[in-house]
C-alpha cells in the first residue's frame, strides 16, 4: 500500500478519534460511537478512491453508515476497508484506557467478510510465528512464547478479555506459571499489542468478535506476526448468514492467509483515550494532538505518529 494512501487513511482515523474524544468520560457510548462513525464516513468520502466496507457497523438494515457493502470515496483505486470506528465504546464513555479508532485496508477482494459472531483467537508477534497454535493448550502456547522470546514463563504476559467464558482459559494460563492481563473491552488492541514494543503483552488468547479478528489479523500480517481464528457461532442464524459471505471452512482453523488474502495491507489505530500503545487525544495551547500506530506490509514496519493540528491547514506530524 503506497505511503501517500496510508497517510490519507491515517487522517481518517485521526479525524474520527478527535470527534469521539469529545464524549470521553461522559457516560454515553452511543453518542461516542456515532460521533466516530459520522466523522470517519465523511473523511473517507473526501478521498479519491473506491472504497468498499467489508467489516463495519453492521449490515445495511442495521447501520445507517459504514454498513457492510457501503461504497465510499470519490472514485479511483479499489480498496477493501475494515473498520471499528470506536473500538471500546465503553472505554471511551467511561474514560478508561485503550479506546481506539481502527482501520484496516487491502486491495479489493482481500479481506474476509467476517460474520458478526464470536471468533476464538490466538495472536503473537513476529518471533512467535510457527510456535503457537490455536489448538494447543494454554500451557503449551505459554511455554512456546517464553522460548521464542527468551523469557522465563513467569515473565510472559497473556492478554485475555475479562469474560466469564474465559474462566478456564485464565486459570490454565496461571497454572502454567504465566501472568494474565485482563482487559474490559477492545480485543483488537489485545491482539495487535503483542507485536508492538513497549506494551508488555506477549500473547493474546480467547474469544471475541469475528470482525475484530480480521482487523487485528491485517495488522499482524502486515508486520509478520501470527494470528489464528475459529468461528464460534451462537445460533443457527449466525451460521446461515456466514455461509452466504465467508468463503472459508466455517468449522476449521482460520489462518492469516484466509482472513487477509494479500500481502499488501495496512492497519491503523489512533488513540482516543490514553493507553499502553498510544496516547489519547489531547488539547492544549490551541493544538489538538493525536497519537497513532501504523502497520504497513510494504516495508514490514510499525510506525508511531504524533500529529498536532492547529486549525484546518495546520497539520504537523512527527514520526
Amino acid at each position: 500500500m503506497q505511503s501517500a494512501r496510508i497517510m490519507e487513511i491515517l487522517n481518517v482515523a485521526e479525524t474520527a478519534a478527535i470527534a469521539c474524544a469529545d464524549w470521553s468520560g461522559r457516560g454515553d457510548k452511543v453518542a461516542a460511537d456515532q460521533a466516530a462513525t459520522t466523522a470517519m464516513r465523511n473523511a473517507f468520502n473526501d478521498i479519491e478512491f473506491s472504497g468498499r466496507i467489508v467489516i463495519g457497523e453492521g449490515e445495511r438494515d442495521e447501520a445507517p453508515m459504514l454498513f457492510i457493502g457501503e461504497e465510499l470515496g470519490r472514485g479511483g483505486e479499489e480498496i477493501d476497508i475494515a473498520v471499528d470506528p470506536l473500538e471500546g465504546t465503553n472505554l471511551c464513555a467511561y474514560n478508561k484506557p485503550n479506546a481506539l479508532t481502527t482501520i484496516a485496508i487491502a486491495p479489493k477482494g482481500a479481506l474476509l467478510f467476517a460474520p458478526d459472531t464470536y471468533m476464538q483467537k490466538i495472536a503473537a508477534g513476529p518471533a512467535c510465528v510457527g510456535k503457537v497454535h490455536i489448538d494447543n493448550t494454554p500451557e503449551e502456547n505459554v511455554r512456546a512464547v517464553a522460548e521464542a522470546l527468551g523469557k522465563d514463563v513467569a515473565d510472559v504476559n497473556v492478554c485475555i478479555l475479562d469474560r466469564d467464558r474465559h474462566k478456564d482459559l485464565i486459570q490454565g494460563v496461571r497454572d502454567a506459571g504465566a501472568r494474565v492481563r485482563l482487559i474490559d473491552d477492545g480485543d483488537v488492541f489485545g491482539a495487535i499489542a503483542t507485536a508492538v514494543p513497549g506494551t508488555g503483552i506477549d500473547l493474546y488468547m480467547g474469544s471475541g468478535g469475528a470482525p475484530e479478528g480480521v482487523l487485528a489479523c491485517t495488522g499482524l500480517k502486515a508486520i509478520g506476526g501470527t494470528f489464528m481464528g475459529r468461528f464460534r457461532f451462537r445460533s443457527d442464524d449466525e451460521r446461515a448468514r456466514a455461509e452466504k459471505t465467508a468463503e472459508v471452512d466455517l468449522d476449521g482453523v482460520l489462518t492469516m492467509d484466509m482472513l487477509v488474502r494479500s500481502d499488501d495491507a495496512a492497519f491503523l489505530a489512533c488513540g482516543v483515550t490514553d493507553g499502553e500503545m498510544v496516547s489519547g487525544v489531547s488539547k492544549a495551547d490551541g493544538c489538538i494532538t493525536t497519537e497513532s500506530v501504523v502497520m504497513n506490509a510494504a516495508d514490514k514496519t510499525v510506525r508511531f505518529i504524533k500529529t498536532c493540528r492547529r486549525g484546518e491547514n495546520g497539520v504537523v506530524r512527527f514520526h
